[in-house]
């Protein structure tokens, strides 16, 4: 049976590992504060102490951080992911960076002889939880074949693109997208509370017609409520808009709607709600 590790137990990883361990996969874990690892190990993981340890324990490891420069060091720090790769290991990075991080990090693996997958997810805590991420990947096609049981069990789609990088521009396009949805979604919530409609009943009209969909319906009713704890942290949501921009830039692509809405969670950091889920955004949208 094939042996999965695990590399990040935040709020996505978490969720993820533990549907492994409830479909009957063998999972080793890490985590940089590693008492997060804790509930997995009672659920049945295996917790080392590094992550060089994992990949060397492990035939697939996954990782799950926070931005590329995370990314890079969980690969390259002293004791990391490159320390434990050789021949026939390999690692599935799910964590949403840039296409160059991607390529820096598989050119690495793949120089020591291990396989490399590039599968950032699409979906925040509740898909996590309910098995239903959407998979973007990219890199060793044998490899994305190998991971589908895991791929199967922590989601409910899997996107297979040719070239190292496609799997972090799709990432980084859906993100913009959504970005820019949300803020627009918190400015209509903001202007109808202003001349007296309910907050509700916009919601319950946008359900009617063809823009509704999962996230107003979600979303919605916890930002009328000025319930803002995250499901995908505000502080993510600027970095990948971030990200975008930059593609945007490198292929000459304008990218009015995205650069505004940038601007508004960039305000919302600087407000201190970059802990705080991306529809916080909405608090600076909205004056009282």
């Amino acid at each position: 049976m094939t042996t999965y590790g695990f590399l990040g137990i935040g709020i996505m990883g978490k969720a993820m590992v533990e549907n492994l361990l409830k479909a009957g996969f063998a999972v080793n874990v890490w985590n940089r504060t590693g008492s997060r690892c804790a509930p997995l190990v009672g659920q049945g993981a295996v917790q080392y102490q590094t992550p060089a340890e994992v990949v060397a324990a492990s035939d697939i490891t996954f990782a799950m951080v926070s931005d590329p420069a995370a990314a890079e060091a969980l690969c390259f720090d002293a004791g990391g992911v490159l320390a434990g790769i050789t021949a026939g290991k390999s690692y599935v990075d799910v964590s949403t960076v840039d296409p160059e991080t991607s390529g820096k990090i598989a050119k690495a693996i793949q120089d020591k002889g291990g396989r490399f997958l590039e599968a950032p997810v699409s979906g925040s805590k509740k898909p996590a939880e309910d098995g239903t991420l959407v998979f973007l990947c990219s890199g060793d096609k044998a490899l994305f074949d190998d991971a589908q049981p895991a791929l199967d069990v922590m989601g409910k789609k899997s996107f297979y693109f040719d070239q190292i990088g496609q799997g972090a521009q799709m990432k980084l396009v859906i993100n913009m997208i959504m970005g820019s949805m949300m803020t627009a979604f918190g400015e209509g919530l903001a202007l109808g509370d202003k001349v007296g409609l309910e907050m509700s009943d916009i919601i319950d009209v946008l359900a009617q017609g063809a823009i509704n969909n999962p996230m107003f319906q979600l979303k919605g009713p916890q930002m009328a409520n000025g319930n803002f704890s995250p499901a995908f942290p505000l502080k993510h949501m600027q970095k990948d808009m971030r990200l975008a921009l930059l593609l945007g830039d490198e292929h000459d692509q304008p990218l009015f709607t995205a650069s505004a809405a940038n601007s508004i969670y960039i305000k919302a950091r600087q407000k201190g709600y970059a802990e705080e889920d991306f529809s916080a955004s909405f608090k600076v949208i909205k004056k009282d």
